[in-house]
């Protein structure tokens, strides 16, 4: 089982507040200098999906997460199942 420290977790929500774009955090990677901003305004959004990324290989799978933020911002339907699918062994387990 992986470390608490071995995960990133993060969320993809809808900014319901001003653009409404698809918008990524990494709570495990805030700071006390954006840590409030940015929970606030994905708790202002629209929940789409949640989950962890393994630590090792992470820009990897934050790659893949912004090129799927991309294609859901240009209008492609993609569903947590998608998500799932294209993160593949770069998810972690909850």
């Amino acid at each position: 089982m992986a470390m608490e420290s071995d995960k990133v977790m993060f969320e993809i929500y809808r900014d319901a507040t001003y653009t409404g774009k698809y918008r990524v955090v990494y709570y495990t990677e805030l700071n006390e200098n954006n840590k409030e901003w940015e929970i606030n305004k994905a708790m202002a959004g629209e929940h789409f999906y949640d989950g962890f990324i393994k630590n090792y290989g992470k820009d990897a799978a934050k790659d893949i997460i912004e090129s799927l933020l991309k294609r859901m911002n240009d209008g492609e339907n993609l569903t947590p199942h998608d998500i799932e699918h294209a993160l593949g062994e770069h998810a972690a387990a909850k």
